[in-house]
């Protein structure tokens, strides 16, 4: 059986209780401890300053008087103010940290009910966030009507919730409904982008660190980005604005003075001086999109100003700092991009504490059907015009949207632009066949001409050149293959169909990565292009 420890304060109040025996006629929390029937305390660390040594003198004498078996350690601690929340915080971090905790042969209860309301919150920080690895211990004085009872009563409390069952249900029920606002309410059926949406939840939530969204045009990274901020804004974890930055439109001195701003003068044009994009953010949310087309000297300052949050505008010599939390977005491998020198490692590594790769549409075909309702609700409510699919031209064209031959280069943004198309034409806000089959030709044509003719030379630029003709025209293949596919897996199976029969096991997945990297290539290289 493990040995209770209570750890609490002194009360100079309450444990005061006067002298000779008329002291044994009030409540002293911190006497009545040890007065408890079905309480065995082993020892109590009985907290107080050296004003008070007197009294825990007294308090020791008692405990002793009426529970031998409990050992009354006094640990005397220096508190100037008890009042200020900085130095009672300090003082009992200090004290959990030094103190020997043996979990395994001791159990630990923290006495909350001296001391003064500051120490009290201390103790609660503390316990919540396992400096201490205890329970809430908080005894009351017994009721009018028992005036006779000096001991009182008491009470645990387990900070774990999972032991509240009303209460854990609770927080599950918040917890669900936040991870659907970050989906916008959509009711998304592929499993891995709902673990995914979990997490970035649960980070959004608890860390300041930068996040890193990889996905192709038209994934939902920006839509994302605001999602996140919004719900810092709700658990009151920001209050700036949220500024989201498009890093492929700026080029040379523009793209400095856009992050950073300038002073007056810094080049020709510069009459005024400008705060900048950074700045602007300070306390809200900076979201970089494409971050990988910044140049290198704009990465350098960037880095400067996540890690110290302070940095100079451009062609000024007096620093100045924004605090701002930062979400990244980009397209590219940025692995690819520091191995080729386009990207600094160090910003990288910066920025790559939090990564997601958010999956388009083609590789999602199970959210398409949940993403056309919301489209359709969406629409509704932007034009107050209520708009249905009949039951076939449904069919048809979600049949269509999750066949090998939906290409959705566009993604989520190509997706509400075809809904809006049929919405816009239906007549009597029914969306018939003959639309379906006129939308679908339209996408078909549009993803005809924007297809590379050759997606290798897309890829790999100049590279492609150095391939032998039969390499190119295999890795075309294999390339369009990985594009229609759900995954890596997946594709892996379908190039692999025949020859992995031979196998005790398969492993496709693991074929085709070691195939691509022969080109230097993997999965998002192939398909974020």
């Amino acid at each position: 059986m493990k040995r209770s420890v209570v750890i609490g304060f002194l009360g100079t109040q309450l444990d005061y209780g006067g002298k000779g025996s008329a002291r044994w006629e009030k409540w002293r929390p911190t006497v009545a401890l040890c007065q408890q029937e079905e309480l065995i305390v082993h020892r109590l660390e009985l907290l107080h300053d050296a004003r008070s040594r007197g009294l825990a003198e007294s308090v020791q004498a008692d405990i002793q008087s009426i529970s031998p078996e409990t050992e009354v350690c006094r640990v005397e601690i220096e508190l100037r103010d008890p009042w200020d929340f900085e130095e009672v915080y300090t003082t009992l971090h200090d004290f959990a940290r030094a103190y020997p905790f043996d979990p395994e042969n001791e159990d630990y209860l923290l006495h909350i009910t001296t001391g003064t309301h500051v120490a009290q919150i201390c103790w609660f920080l503390l316990a919540e966030a396992r400096y201490l690895p205890a329970r809430l211990l908080q005894t009351s004085p017994a009721r009018k009507k028992e005036v006779a009872n000096t001991a009182g009563s008491y009470e645990i409390i387990d900070l774990d919730l999972s032991r509240y069952n009303k209460i854990a249900q609770r927080f599950q029920r918040e917890r669900a409904d936040t991870v659907s606002f970050l989906k916008s309410g959509i009711a998304t059926r592929n499993a891995s982008f709902n673990r995914m949406i979990e997490q970035i939840e649960r980070v959004a939530g608890r860390s300041k660190s930068p996040m890193l969204l990889i996905g192709p045009t038209g994934a939902g990274k920006s839509f994302l980005a605001r999602r996140v901020y919004e719900l810092k804004r709700q658990k009151q974890r920001l209050a700036g604005r949220f500024i989201e930055v498009n890093c492929a439109t700026l080029r040379g001195d523009s793209a400095m003075s856009s992050l950073f701003g300038h002073v007056k003068g810094a080049f020709t044009g510069a009459q005024n001086e400008r705060p900048g994009l950074l700045r602007a953010a300070d306390g809200g949310l900076l979201f970089l999109d494409e971050i990988g087309e910044l140049g290198l000297d704009e990465q350098a300052m960037l880095l400067k100003a996540i890690e110290e949050k302070r940095f100079f505008p451009f062609g000024g010599d007096q620093e100045v700092t924004s605090d701002f939390q930062l979400i990244a977005g980009t397209h590219r491998d940025l692995r690819h991009w520091v191995a080729e020198g386009h990207f600094r490692e160090d910003l990288y590594a910066r920025i790559n504490l939090w990564t997601f790769d958010l999956p388009g549409l083609a590789q999602r075909p199970e959210d398409i059907e949940p993403n056309l309702d919301y489209e359709l609700e969406r629409y509704a409510r932007d034009h107050d015009q209520l708009v249905r699919f009949n039951v076939e031209a449904r069919r048809r064209y979600l049949a269509f949207a999750s066949s090998a031959d939906a290409v959705w280069s566009g993604n989520f943004r190509e997706l509400s632009a075809s809904v809006t198309r049929m919405a816009t034409l239906a007549e009597a806000g029914r969306i018939t066949e003959a639309l379906v089959i006129e939308e679908i030709e339209r996408l078909g044509h549009s993803w005809v001409s924007r297809r590379p003719a050759d997606a290798v030379a897309a890829i790999l630029g100049e590279q492609a050149e150095q391939l032998d003709l039969f390499d190119r025209c295999q890795l075309n293949a294999v390339i369009a293959v990985c594009r229609q596919a759900a995954s890596l897996s997946d594709a892996g199976r379908q190039l692999f169909a025949v020859s992995r029969l031979d196998k005790k096991t398969a492993n496709d997945a693991d074929r085709l990565r070691k195939y691509l990297s022969r080109f230097g290539l993997d999965w998002t290289a192939v398909n974020h292009q």
